[in-house]
């Protein structure tokens, strides 16, 4: 299988924090939902694998290269996207432009000037005048438009309407039709990566929780509203976490179709990947 990253023991520490000893592989052709509260660390794994911030590392590979030897190499075939444009203020698309057609070899600026009419962004508008939506518009169509294999997202779509938000996705879907493209995607809004995702990882307190499938998630995860008598019943190995609630339990569980054949009669409801980071945040582990 080829991957578009691969990170082996990834450890970042500050005063108060430690990003701490992270591993995963993003296969080629997919998407990968990077979620965790606020402080979980998911900037600072963004910013540690792209060099932007000192950490220790095994390996940090992009497309197939390590990005100690090969970075600039690297940085021609991908594009990082953040919540907010990171151009001069004082700088229009137009030039915007002009500039990034010196600096990447692939630039297109037949695809430039085309997301720029698509998304309603003025060639000549100064960025200073720009919406903060309007701002990440433009980071998407800067980071398009040069054909990168590989997009980074961090927090990219929060300052976008629905509307809009809803055309990225689409966009990011047909990215990722081509095999040899692929997006890591931190999101707190984890609608958008219920449409997207192939693989949800959870980070919690600077270390991953798991790295799943969505379909895993889909299929393994449920939750069950019971009395007591039958959380007494359930399996502790099938429980990731409840929440005690006046006269009922809400159990988030694994292992659905095990507990289905245990329980036939029961209800379990769909887990999305928001209820699971809540349960896991705020649930009670079972003892």
């Amino acid at each position: 299988m080829e991957y578009a990253i691969e990170v082996r023991n990834l450890t970042k520490r500050y005063k108060d924090f430690t990003l701490d000893d992270i591993s995963f592989a993003l296969p080629s052709g997919t998407v990968m939902g990077l979620i965790g509260e606020n402080g979980a660390g998911k900037s600072t794994l963004i910013n540690s694998i792209l060099g932007i911030a000192d950490c220790d590392s095994q390996l940090v590979s992009m497309l197939g290269l390590d990005m100690k030897t090969h970075g600039k190499k690297i940085k021609e075939d991908i594009a990082v996207i953040f919540n907010d444009s990171h151009y001069d203020i004082n700088l229009t698309p137009k030039i915007i432009g002009h500039i990034l057609s010196k600096v990447y070899k692939n630039w297109d600026a037949a695809l430039f000037s085309g997301y720029l009419e698509k998304f309603g962004l003025p060639q000549k508008k100064k960025i200073k005048k720009m919406s903060t939506g309007m701002r990440v518009k433009l980071e998407f169509a800067a980071a398009l438009s040069h054909h990168p294999k590989l997009l980074i997202l961090d927090e990219a779509t929060s300052g976008l309407d629905p509307v809009f938000r809803d055309e990225i996705l689409d966009i990011l879907r047909e990215f990722t039709e081509d095999e040899g493209y692929a997006i890591l995607m931190s999101s707190h809004i984890t609608s958008d990566l219920d449409k997207i995702a192939d693989y949800i990882a959870y980070l919690h307190e600077g270390k991953i929780q798991f790295i799943k499938t969505y379909d895993e998630i889909r299929t393994d995860y449920g939750i069950i509203t019971c009395g007591q008598e039958l959380f007494d019943a359930l399996s502790r190995d099938d429980i990731v976490s409840y929440k005690k609630e006046p006269y009922s339990y809400q159990v988030l569980i694994k292992n659905r179709g095990k507990v289905r054949q245990i329980f036939q009669d029961i209800e379990i409801a769909n887990a999305s990947v928001e209820d699971i980071m809540l349960f896991c945040v705020k649930g009670e582990k079972v003892k």
